[in-house]
């Protein structure tokens, strides 16, 4: 996968500093379903193991709130979460905080440190913000750039369809919140609803016109919506919050291995949106 191959220079300066440790308890690692989280934490266990840490492996453990329950409750100790989603765990999609990357980082470390003793790495500078990609003939047919101009182009009654997951569907911070924001609404019949959260499928469902889908769900670093003839459209209203990928860690594992911020520092700040869409 040339994705898993661009990123593993990430992997290359962790070695730099890589100095044996052991400890009694292994590290849990897990991730969420999706293609990127899997990579991501991939990432983490290897650059763990590098440093003589043993991990057991919870990789695509499932989706966001699966993941979240599982760490929350002690049973994953380190994964791949993004800053925006501090919004949906707090009930707080309101706060235009989301919508600054600092400010994000800052206000979900501090909440998840409070209330669940879970402490935020250095994030990445990459923006993994959800977005929804169309394919080009339909764009280009219907001249859709912008989430505003698939708001006229549905009411006018054009033919879409999309691939999506059960979470994008129903987040009220996802696909609704393009909804209100827009002035569209989308009815089951223009919905295929895909288990897990793997933009690889939806993008493929939509280049494959699987169903009659010409349209994905998508991520903002997801390489290959050009690649497999897709669009991904503009959110010119800033609907969405920054969803940056970070670490994170539960506090007493990090008191076991302290290090692992120093580890996972410069990996993670490698990882910009050219690395992460190529």
């Amino acid at each position: 996968m040339k994705m898993a191959t661009t990123w593993s220079g990430a992997l290359a300066l962790a070695a730099l500093i890589s100095l044996p440790l052991q400890a009694a308890e292994p590290v849990k690692v897990g991730s969420k379903i999706d293609t990127e989280g899997a990579l991501l934490g991939n990432m983490i266990q290897q650059v763990l193991e590098s440093h003589g840490v043993k991990t057991i492996n919870k990789i695509q453990l499932g989706t966001t709130p699966v993941v979240r329950g599982a760490i929350v409750a002690g049973e994953l100790d380190i994964y791949p979460e993004y800053t925006g989603n501090g919004a949906f765990f707090f009930k707080d999609e309101n706060d235009p905080a989301w919508k600054n990357a600092q400010q994000g980082y800052e206000k979900v470390k501090r909440l998840d440190q409070e209330k669940h003793q879970l402490v935020w790495l250095t994030p990445a500078p990459a923006n993994n913000t959800w977005t929804i990609a169309v394919r080009q003939d339909l764009a280009e047919k219907n001249k859709l750039t912008s989430l505003a101009d698939l708001s006229r182009y549905l009411k006018q009654g054009g033919e879409f369809k999309l691939a999506a997951s059960a979470e994008f569907i129903e987040r009220p911070d996802a696909l609704p919140a393009f909804e209100k924001a827009y002035g569209f609404n989308l009815n089951q019949n223009q919905l295929l609803s895909l288990a897990g959260g793997d933009t690889a499928v939806t993008i493929k469902a939509a280049a494959q016109q699987t169903s009659g889908v010409n349209a994905a769900m998508a991520y903002g670093t997801d390489g290959p919506v050009a690649a497999l003839g897709l669009q991904t459209l503009s959110d010119p209203q800033g609907v969405q919050p920054i969803y940056a990928p970070t670490p994170v860690v539960r506090e007493a594992v990090l008191k076991a291995y302290p290090q692992i911020a120093d580890w996972l520092q410069p990996v993670f700040a490698s990882l910009d949106e050219k690395r992460c869409s190529s």
